[in-house]
């Protein structure tokens, strides 16, 4: 079988909790980006870009969720503080990609915003092509815009995902897929 569909034939997601280091060398991000980048742009406006959270700027990431959490409730738990502790840090690297889609005289947002969510798909596809494992997550850090002001991610700017990478420290068991009857139809 052709290595490319028997990749994406068996690529699952694995919760960030699972990875474990060491992750991509320089080099290797290098060239995850590019190729998260080779996605379709119509009108070539590069609607998205890349933030790289690697080494100390995880746990810095993750200081930045729990204070915000403890400043909208300060009796927050001690292990819920500690899980936004080590958000970021479960990883060896996270990637943000942010959507900067914007109103255009020609390229509809939505096509903008689609070729945001292209780049996370490439980003995981490519990473998995290395032997990485990994997980595009949004969760509430992605909606906050506190949090997306404190890591740089403009007012009008959305993260369309964070992309967890990494090595599997456990197996991950497939989901159940849907039934191709039930999401396809014939024109």
């Amino acid at each position: 079988m052709n290595p490319t569909i028997e990749l994406l034939r068996r690529r699952r997601s694995l919760p960030p909790q699972g990875m474990t280091g060491p992750g991509p060398s320089e080099g290797e991000i290098e060239t995850l980006l590019t190729i998260a980048s080779r996605v379709p742009d119509h009108g070539k406006l590069a609607p998205w870009r890349f933030l790289v959270f690697e080494g100390a700027a995880r746990q810095r990431a993750g200081v930045i969720a729990a204070e915000i959490l403890r400043g909208d409730d300060p009796l927050l738990s001690q292990t819920r503080a500690d899980a936004e502790l080590t958000r970021f840090a479960r990883a060896p690297l996270v990637i943000a990609v942010i959507s900067r889609a914007a109103p255009h005289v020609k390229i509809p947002e939505w096509e903008q915003v689609l070729s945001a969510g292209a780049a996370c798909a490439n980003l995981v596809i490519a990473a998995n092509a290395m032997g990485y494992v990994t997980a595009w997550l949004t969760e509430w850090c992605a909606y906050d815009r506190r949090f997306c002001e404190a890591i740089g991610v403009g007012a009008e700017e959305k993260v369309a995902g964070f992309v967890h990478i990494g090595r599997p420290n456990m197996v991950s068991e497939d989901r159940p897929r849907p039934a191709l009857a039930t999401i396809v139809s014939r024109f």
